[in-house]
């Protein structure tokens, strides 16, 4: 089969694509002709290799795992003899952590992985890239900041795939949301449920006289002490990216004061949860309340081009490789 391998820590010029052997799906594994596949900020920092510390966990020198990508979706080709949820000709969706890449024809995970059926009304390249965005903006909205209706919400980075994903999630459960992005998104964030917007290149947001009660900075483009003074008095701030700084605040906060800052990586909370909160979101797919927007498509032959487009910083949503 084809994949795309990554054979040292770089640029996108790092990413191959080759023939590898076809994946063989073990007793408890099922083996998925990929669909979709996504491209996330996630997955250029695995080719990277930044920050640092992240090699503690992917390998030190270069990737334990080297076929590249995370999110996928397609169709169940064959299963273990012991798999009991999933059944040959089952479309599905899910994430890839820490084991086979997704951005291949084929990869085998567990049935007990993050893995569900594909919801009928959804198309896969929209799926692909639920349990990067989507997953990741609820676990830190419902879980950690237990946003609730009539709250505050504030989005930075807005029109990204955790913010656009943020911005519909905090909606749904009843804030009153400001999306902070280019004026040039304005149009896409309200259509998704933003009550306001604030243009980052002409208005600092912390400079602003509102108050929120959480404010969640997909992008970690600002910190905790810019934040802290329009944060209410038992505000949150929440980021995806931990920084040194971040985590002594956590650590501070967590002990001092009524305002908390919070990073929590999605990717290391417990499957059988994960799982739960896939569930949820499958739910509101089912019931239209939750839209996957989708910037760029791209073949597998363009996977180096999605990498540096995604580097940008500048992607609307998701960027999606189609095969």
């Amino acid at each position: 089969m084809k994949a795309i391998i990554i054979t040292k820590y770089g640029s996108p010029k790092v990413l191959q694509l080759q023939d590898v052997p076809k994946p063989l799906p073990k007793e408890k594994e099922i083996l998925i002709k990929v669909k979709a596949a996504s491209v996330t900020r996630a997955d250029t920092m695995m080719r990277s290799g930044n920050p640092w510390y992240g090699r503690l966990f992917i390998g030190l020198t270069k990737p334990k795992y080297p076929i590249a990508g995370t999110g996928f979706s397609g169709i169940v080709e064959a299963v273990g003899g012991s798999v009991q949820r999933f059944q040959v000709g089952d479309e599905v969706f899910g994430e890839s952590i820490f084991g086979a890449g997704s951005n291949a024809e084929y990869l085998c995970v567990s049935e007990e992985g993050l893995v569900a059926v594909r919801p009928k009304n959804v198309a896969h390249e929209e799926l692909a890239g639920v349990c990067d965005g989507p997953l990741t903006s609820w676990n830190y909205l419902k879980e950690m900041a237990n946003v609730k209706s009539g709250q505050r919400v504030l989005i930075n980075g807005a029109s990204g795939s955790l913010g656009s994903a943020a911005v519909q999630l905090a909606n749904y459960l009843g804030a009153d949301v400001t999306a902070v992005c280019s004026s040039s998104n304005f149009a896409m964030v309200r259509s998704l449920g933003a009550d306001h917007a604030i243009d980052y290149t002409k208005v600092d947001f912390t400079k602003t006289a509102n108050s929120y009660d959480v404010i969640f900075d997909t992008v970690g483009k600002s910190s905790f002490p810019a934040c802290k003074e329009i944060l209410t008095k038992n505000g949150t701030y929440l980021s995806p990216v931990l920084s040194m700084p971040l985590l002594f605040q956590m650590l501070w906060t967590s002990k001092f004061g009524s305002k908390k800052a919070k990073f929590a990586a999605t990717g290391l909370v417990a499957v059988p949860k994960l799982r739960n909160m896939l569930h949820e979101l499958t739910n509101l797919l089912n019931a239209g309340k939750l839209k996957l927007v989708i910037d760029k498509r791209y073949t597998l032959h363009e996977v180096d081009k999605a990498h540096s487009y995604v580097d940008t910083g500048r992607k609307r949503g998701n960027v999606v490789i189609n095969l």
